[in-house]
């Protein structure tokens, strides 16, 4: 039953993000162009709420919903990697039109060729994870 709700809320995610044309091209372009403030209002959005979410865990302590107790964990700080990391993921996500979470609304959406996308995205995640012992940190 928990599985369906997931499903749900998926699909309820993915009709909005869709629908505020957070997964469009188009949009994409015009913000790496600067000619708009519309994803980066969603964008903004999304990260004060993220933002707003995790103090809230941390400061209440707050469960999983099968009560587990909800970790995070500190991240390094380093430069260098999140300069590079960030510059090869804004590079593929204008190269594409498409960050991780919209490749699956468009491809809901019926544009087929994302599945390319897709599998280049599954592709580079599995030689990351063979390579990430190797990598700097």
């Amino acid at each position: 039953m928990k599985q369906l709700v997931y499903l749900l809320v998926g699909v309820v995610f993915g009709i909005i993000m869709y629908k505020s044309e957070a997964a469009s091209w188009f949009r994409i372009y015009e913000m790496f162009r600067f000619e708009s403030f519309h994803m980066y209002g969603i964008i903004g959005t999304a990260l004060a709420f993220g933002m707003l979410f995790v103090y809230v865990i941390k400061r209440f302590n707050i469960k999983s919903f099968s009560g587990q107790h909800i970790y995070i964990q500190p991240k390094e700080k380093s430069f260098t990697r999140y300069i590079v990391g960030g510059i090869l993921f804004g590079l593929g996500w204008a190269l594409v039109g498409a960050c991780p979470g919209p490749i699956f609304v468009l491809l809901g959406a019926g544009f087929l060729p994302v599945i390319i996308v897709l599998v280049s995205a599954v592709l580079g995640t599995f030689v990351y994870g063979l390579l990430c012992d190797k990598l700097p940190h």
